[in-house]
């Protein structure tokens, strides 16, 4: 397993990530050699040094011919499809267009299939999008981590005219996500629509570096240079290290727990989510039968000890209890992460668990399958069935 961990303080670029993927060691001929396979126009894909703010960072160039037609995302997919691809490189490439195009169908209020590459250049497109999807195969990188992407500010000129930044496209597919984003250090676009789709498909993880041991880094340089701050984006590639509670103790926690007999039903509902409002990690009602005989419930909550006092307050107010059981215990859990996947062109998240390495259970969200569910017309169970067979890559 690699682990991919994205830095990206000047904003994301299709080249920007092609570049540093090349930099940590990815060979160009797996990248050129899977252009080939695509069957368009002449793309050749160059690699050289230049310097940002004084750092050292490959150049990833592109050189196409002028496509001969427009192409829409229903003939970049046919193309896509035909490629004699790795299914791995197909099916990111597949899946990174496939957000692009949404993304700009819904900014431009067209269908996804009418959606023309013309913001960012077809053949340019192909080149970013297929070059990383093969640059990630080679490099064997399983998942990927970001702490977030710089915009920048200002406007930019596209085919519709003068727009702000972000653009459209941009802030949907970070939004999709979840991506954190601010502006950044410059007055001008610094993540483009190809930048945002790659990283909203490959990105697994947004927030802190994941524990790993480095194998190799590399950093991707943009067109221009930017006052005051070197315009580069780095990765790093990790081989990831078991998460603590696969192999020691976690923190201690605390289990509080009441017994009560006399609370109107219709109130355990508030009382939930009332608990994990004021920082329960979990809570839960048990049916019980107390001594002669009474109907009752137990109300347990596992609580981090630094939000304890608030969920005690919340118990005694919001319950009939006068009296508390507490004690401390420590938690195991599987190492996590959310992947996003489309059903149907609705994104439904993912939740995957992991034992050493090895994926051992995927959740989707359900109120995203209900969502996409209810868009389409299809029954939930169809729904979540394709979810998973998405997320295995059925």
């Amino acid at each position: 397993m690699t682990l991919a961990w994205f830095q990206c303080p000047s904003g994301a670029s299709g080249d920007m990530l092609l570049g540093a993927l090349l930099d940590a060691g990815a060979p160009l001929d797996a990248v050129q050699s899977a252009l080939d396979a695509v069957g368009v126009e002449p793309i050749e894909v160059t690699v050289r040094t230049v310097q940002r703010g004084g750092l050292a960072a490959a150049k990833a160039d592109v050189r196409a011919a002028e496509a001969a037609r427009a192409r829409t995302w229903a003939d970049v997919r046919r193309l896509l499809a035909a490629a004699a691809l790795p299914e791995q490189v197909r099916g990111r490439a597949l899946d990174v267009f496939s957000r692009l195009a949404a993304a700009e169908a819904r900014a431009h209020r067209i269908p996804a299939d009418d959606v023309h590459f013309h913001e960012v250049g077809a053949l340019d497109a192909i080149a970013d999008i297929v070059g990383v999807s093969a640059a990630l195969h080679a490099l064997g990188v399983t998942t990927a981590a970001c702490q977030g992407v710089a915009l920048g500010s200002g406007t930019v000129r596209a085919a519709h005219g003068v727009l702000p930044v972000p653009a459209p496209a941009v802030a949907e597919l970070l939004a999709e996500v979840g991506a954190p984003v601010w502006s950044g250090p410059a007055d001008v676009e610094l993540c483009t629509p190809t930048g945002a789709a790659l990283l909203a498909s490959v990105v697994t993880h947004w927030g802190p570096t994941p524990p790993g041991r480095i194998r190799s880094r590399g950093y991707g340089a943009g067109e221009r240079e930017l006052d005051g701050t070197p315009n580069l984006l780095g990765v790093l590639l990790l081989e990831p290290m078991g998460a603590p509670e696969e192999g020691a103790d976690g923190p201690t926690q605390l289990v509080l727990a009441a017994n009560v007999d006399d609370l109107d039903p219709r109130i355990w509902p508030v009382v939930l989510t009332r608990l994990l409002d004021a920082g329960a990690a979990d809570a839960w009602i048990t049916p019980i039968v107390m001594k002669k005989g009474r109907p009752a419930h137990t109300v347990t909550v596992l609580v981090d000890p630094a939000a304890a006092e608030a969920v005690r307050r919340v118990l005694f107010t919001e319950t009939s209890t006068i009296g508390l059981r507490e004690h401390e215990v420590t938690k195991r859990a599987l190492q996590r992460h959310v992947v996003t996947v489309r059903v149907l062109g609705h994104p439904v998240r993912v939740k995957v668990a992991e034992l050493h390495g090895e994926e051992v259970n995927a959740q989707p969200e359900f109120e995203d399958v209900a969502a996409a569910a209810e868009a389409t017309g299809r029954p939930v169970k169809a729904v979540l069935a394709a979810a998973l067979a998405a997320v295995h890559g059925g």
